[in-house]
């Protein structure tokens, strides 16, 4: 099998040690002279192993991406190397060879040999953005289950305010939890309590918070849950000022993607933080597309075709485009919204859902690499696609690609087919 590297390593990475081995060119008789070695993930044994790597002309490194230990080890790698981080599925060895001597041996011959390819890694700056904005929507996340847990405390407590108002937490519902807190059970009391369209629910909420609220037991929780609510809301503040800030030089960018519908900014900066700015490392769209998981796969065997099932993406993109495409099929008189309608029926919504999910990503990699706003094809893309004008102007451009000059004339009007 052909070297496609000479002189590689291949990274075994734990969380406390990262097994090496070097393969280089070998002296004398042997072809190939391989060495293995174990150093600490401390900083200072990463800085040994790059002085080893180093003088063994060591010019790419491979490894596997194992949970987040993989991070200090690159970074404390990439200035230095070419570093590949490699997919675990990719690299399946022979059963019962596992150790972590075989491993990163498996995987240096891999590197040399060209058999994998690296997974796609952002520069710093958009590596640090993801951390910002994937600890937002975790802490999110954590705020809508803490409100979760609130309901269920009301429950409980016989109060059923969620039955009333269309949600659990809000400006009325804080002022009369205040008010619990404070030993007031009076409904007619809590119910003066609302605000703005809430009022016009008075008489139903005066019976909704009729219940057995015990500030020595709920209160307890109530009190706890608010608490833990502000402290998120304070957080999740200052970390979107904080992605805000890192994105000021990219504001262009942002607005841009603003207007692609069903995305709006905070999406924006997701999305940015998960694609990253360089277009360029993909050839095409479509090894874009490839790469986030929206596009079908190849499964064929003795000439049959089988499942082309989507491989799994990104999780952190993916959840965030289907947010934005389940809010895009939901705006007026726009081709996304045209385009799910047209594929629910025959195809279900899962796959439409899909859909949207690609025709997002080939406007995020148009918009990103051209510096041009989102341009919509108009709820009857579908007409204009199979009109006879589209037809005629597809047909000239084939024939003028063939080295004739074509000068289209119409004698009569033609029948419009479908």
């Amino acid at each position: 099998m052909d070297v496609i590297v000479e002189r590689c390593a291949g990274l075994d990475v734990h969380r406390d040690n990262v097994v090496a081995t070097v393969r280089v060119p070998g002296q004398g008789r042997r072809q190939w002279d391989q060495q293995t070695q174990t150093f600490k993930s401390t900083l200072a044994g990463l800085a040994a192993l790059a002085g080893w790597l180093a003088g063994a002309g060591v010019t790419r490194v491979g490894m596997e991406a194992t949970g987040v230990y993989w991070k200090t080890v690159f970074q404390a790698l990439e200035d230095r190397f070419e570093c590949w981080l490699l997919n675990a599925h990719h690299m399946r060895n022979v059963p019962g060879r596992k150790t972590d001597v075989k491993d990163s041996e498996w995987i240096c011959q891999l590197v040399a040999h060209g058999l994998v390819r690296p997974s796609f890694v952002p520069p710093v700056e958009i590596r640090r953005l993801r951390d910002l904005t994937r600890l937002r929507a975790a802490q999110t996340n954590e705020r809508t289950r803490t409100i979760q847990r609130l309901e269920k405390v009301l429950q409980d407590a016989g109060i059923k305010l969620s039955s009333v108002a269309s949600t659990t937490y809000s400006k009325s519902a804080r002022a009369m939890l205040e008010a619990l807190l404070t030993g007031v059970s009076d409904p007619e009391q809590l119910a003066e309590l609302s605000k703005g369209k809430m009022r016009a629910k008075i008489p139903e909420l005066r019976e909704a918070l009729q219940g057995r609220f015990r500030v020595e037991h709920h209160g307890v929780m109530v009190a706890q849950l608010l608490a833990h609510i502000d402290t998120l809301d304070v957080a999740l503040q200052n970390l979107s000022e904080r992605i805000e800030l890192v994105l000021a030089p990219h504001a262009e960018i942002v607005e841009l993607l603003a207007t692609i519908p069903g995305v709006q900014a905070k999406a924006a900066q997701v999305l940015i933080a998960e694609c990253g700015l360089d277009m360029s490392v993909f050839p095409t769209v479509g090894h874009f597309a490839s790469w986030a998981g929206a596009c079908p796969g190849h499964h064929q065997s003795a000439g049959h075709r089988r499942s082309g099932r989507t491989r799994p993406g990104p999780a952190w993109l993916t959840s965030q485009l289907t947010e934005c495409a389940r809010a895009a099929v939901r705006t007026k008189d726009t081709y996304l919204a045209a385009h799910y309608a047209q594929l629910r029926g025959r195809r279900g919504e899962q796959k439409a859902i899909g859909a949207i999910r690609h025709d997002l990503l080939v406007a995020y990699f148009h918009i990103v690499r051209d510096h041009v706003p989102y341009r919509d094809l108009g709820p009857d893309w579908q007409r204009k696609r199979y009109s006879v004008e589209h037809r005629a102007r597809r047909l000239q451009r084939q024939l003028e690609a063939l080295g004739y000059a074509v000068t289209l004339e119409q004698t009569e009007p033609a029948e419009q087919t479908a």
